[in-house]
């Protein structure tokens, strides 16, 4: 599959709609034909033929619809662009100049053009093309571009002479390096466009990964460039010149020149980064803009993919809150577009409601982990699994957890493009012991169980909470989390605290869940964006300087870091991670108390030893309760997990040495989770279960039943008392 489309995909406009609101899908097909669209109930999403099975239930009485269906391609890789050129005289030498800083090996690629001529840079040194009196000069510097340096390049253009210049000068060495070409005697096409890491106003191409700073065109003559940092043309020759300090949070590109020329960026390239100028006396990119004066081009990154709406469903007034699906049918293959419906605004309301981790989904959206090999897609086969993996169709960029081609990590993440990662039946692992589920359809365990047990439930999502904040939730007199809620913005977590200290129960059934904080802009609400700052588990490390959001201005990293430990939401925090396989749990003496008995009633002292993410229910990730970090002091342990199996190793930030943890416990101690019980003084309460895993131990092998299932099923009915 590697370089091959899937025959049909597509997104939506947004994750979540109510009824009487309407979804727009967005579809691609590999081939132009007929296209069917069928609405699916989402229940279960675990194609494991010893597990319920995929259930999706179809409901062609309410949206069956059939329409032509068209190629569209994904255009990815972001760039700049500004509408109108300066106004250069004709007669008059002319210099363009841009700063530019390349982290590693790379072929040339455009970092600024406009009509009739292109400067391009990558590792073997500084390239351009120059268009004049109809002969077009092809120039190349052999000198090359020192990795993690920056240069200014440059290029001049005298139509008197005909003569033209291209320079690179790294910064702080004092020397230039050059090359001269000559064309006929007159002038280069007057520009009507200026673009930036891309060539072509309408289909660009030929993206540049790297830092852009400081882009300049100047009615001026330099055949050398002694301060890369300065300008040597006096500033009343300069007829553009764009300042990427301003307007960080946004997608604008500002010209400080006389005409004007303002620009806009496509695909959120990275920026608050460090430029240039930066002299590390400044962390915050607010404090000191000059500073982060560069932006971050990267040749995958996406955002709008911009595709043509294929069809619209306007969701039925009657239609209940849950999980649905689009189900996609073309002639060489399917797919699935998965949404929900949240319930009416004015009611009626059951007691439980389902926070789906929409963001936390977006985070991994794509997420290439280099593990779909050819055991994996074997797997994926016999059991009528979703079949396309990121790993292979690299087509729609990747997640937060994947790198650029430069090696720098992806901070931005968008929804508007196919995410492959959230479909039913998409498999992350070759799982030995289960079904290797995680995030979207590992959540439907949750699902499924609650369908199974005739448990009445609503579904709202990340996004929706952000944007409505308590009011959302405030109605239900339980919510439950999924799997794995890892990212989360302020206004979330104030909302679930308000909920849970007036009135709410609150039921974590995740691990490393409330662990990064992320940012949003309203104006861009498809974006997320996440800093790696210092601590945590982290697939990249944000660099030095670059901690805090380009979207929000805001610190980034851990909410740890940010003083809001998800121990003081939830009573339990992130402790161990290991390969996906669990083990299970034994009861505490808490358990037995006769204020706590009723949770456990049905329930064995060791629970949780069989399941269908990572065949126990402790695992992969795991929580436990520490004080020192908020974990309220009334919070009662009630069970723990025993014999973490040996790829299991102590969160970094738990560490303070190789031998040395932040709480003087030993590092094999850490490694476990907890189930904590506790209460508000407002009426709420807490019942967190500390482990990715759990969810996937409803299933007890035969049907939705067993330990694990009572256990939930104990608490929920219990909470959902008025």
């Amino acid at each position: 599959m590697t370089g091959v489309l899937p025959p049909v995909t597509g997104y939506l406009d947004r994750l979540s709609r109510r009824p009487g609101e309407r979804i727009t899908a967005h579809v691609s097909l590999r081939e132009p034909g007929p296209c069917r669209a069928r609405l699916v109930r989402v229940v279960s999403g675990d194609p494991n033929p010893a597990g319920p099975g995929l259930d999706l239930r179809p409901m062609p009485d309410v949206f069956d619809h059939g329409f032509d269906g068209m190629h569209q391609p994904a255009r990815i890789g972001s760039w700049g662009l500004v509408r109108g050129g300066p106004r250069l005289w004709p007669e008059a030498a002319q210099v363009w100049a841009v700063l530019v800083h390349i982290a590693r090996d790379a072929a040339p690629a455009t970092v600024l053009a406009t009509d009739g001529l292109v400067i391009r840079a990558g590792t073997d040194g500084a390239e351009a093309e120059i268009t004049a009196g109809g002969v077009t000069a092809q120039m190349r510097i052999g000198a090359p571009l020192a990795p993690m340096t920056w240069h200014r390049i440059w290029l001049s253009h005298d139509p008197g002479t005909g003569y033209a210049v291209l320079g690179q000068a790294p910064l702080g060495a004092g020397r230039n390096d050059v090359i001269v070409a000559r064309l006929p005697p007159g002038p280069v096409a007057a520009p009507t466009t200026v673009t930036f890491a891309a060539r072509g106003a309408d289909n660009p191409e030929n993206h540049f990964t790297g830092r852009i700073e400081d882009p300049l065109v100047a009615e001026a003559w330099v055949d050398s460039w002694p301060d890369p940092l300065a300008c040597p043309a006096a500033a009343d020759t300069l007829r553009a010149r764009w300042d990427f300090s301003i307007g960080i949070e946004t997608d604008a590109v500002t010209d400080t020149g006389p005409d004007g020329l303002h620009g806009v960026l496509f695909h959120h390239p990275t920026r608050a980064v460090v430029g240039a100028r930066w002299t590390g006396q400044e962390a915050c990119w607010r404090h000191a803009p000059a500073d982060y004066a560069a932006i971050h081009f990267h040749a995958d990154d996406v955002g709008d993919l911009g595709w043509s709406p294929s069809f619209t469903f306007d969701v039925p007034p009657d239609l209940p809150s849950g999980a649905y699906a689009f189900h996609l049918t073309v002639a060489g293959g399917e797919d699935w577009l998965p949404f929900y419906v949240l319930p009416r605004r004015e009611g009626p309301r059951p007691a439980v409601v389902f926070l789906a981790s929409t963001f936390t989904y977006q985070a991994y959206a794509n997420h290439a982990r280099g593990n779909a090999d050819a055991a994996y897609h074997a797997r994926a086969a016999a059991w009528g699994a979703y079949p396309y993996n990121p790993d292979q169709v690299t087509a729609f960029g990747n997640s937060t957890y994947n790198r650029h081609p430069d090696g720098s990590g992806v901070s931005l993440s968008s929804r508007l493009r196919p995410v492959l990662t959230m479909r039913p039946g998409f498999l992350t692992f070759n799982d030995a012991r289960g079904s290797g589920l995680r995030h979207y359809p590992a959540d439907t365990h949750l699902l499924a169980w609650m369908e199974a047990r005739g448990i009445a439930f609503d579904v709202v999502t990340d996004e929706d909470l952000d944007d409505e904040g308590v009011s959302l939730i405030a109605p239900y007199r339980v919510l439950l989390t999924g799997s794995h809620p890892e990212y989360h913005t302020g206004r979330m977590l104030d909302a679930l605290t308000s909920y849970r200290d007036h009135g709410g129960r609150l039921v974590y059934l995740g691990g490393n869940g409330f662990y990064w904080r992320i940012a949003r802009d309203p104006a861009r609400p498809h974006l997320i964006e996440i800093r790696r700052a210092e601590g945590g588990i982290r697939a990249w490390d944000a660099e030095a300087g670059e901690y805090y959001h380009q979207l929000d201005g805001q610190l980034g990293g851990l909410w740890r870091r940010n003083r809001r430990p998800p121990q003081a939401l939830v009573g339990v925090g992130f402790s161990a991670q290991g390969l996906f396989e669990g083990t299970h749990y034994r009861r505490l003496p808490a358990s037995h108390d006769e204020r706590h008995a009723w949770m456990f009633e049905g329930v064995p002292e060791v629970f949780g030893d069989t399941g269908l993410s990572g065949g126990g229910a402790a695992g992969f990730e795991l929580d436990r309760a520490d004080v020192r970090l908020g974990t309220p002091p009334e919070t009662v342990v009630l069970a723990q997990s025993e014999n973490p199996p040996a790829s299991f190793v102590t969160v970094p930030e738990e560490l303070l040495s190789h031998i040395a943890t932040v709480t003087g416990e030993s590092v094999e101690a850490l490694k476990r989770a907890e189930i904590v019980y506790f209460e508000t003084p407002g009426g709420g309460a807490v019942f967190s279960v500390g482990s990715i895993t759990f969810c996937g131990s409803l299933w007890n092998g035969t049907a939705f039943d067993g330990p694990v299932s009572r256990l939930l099923e104990n608490v929920v009915r219990r909470f959902s008392a008025a």
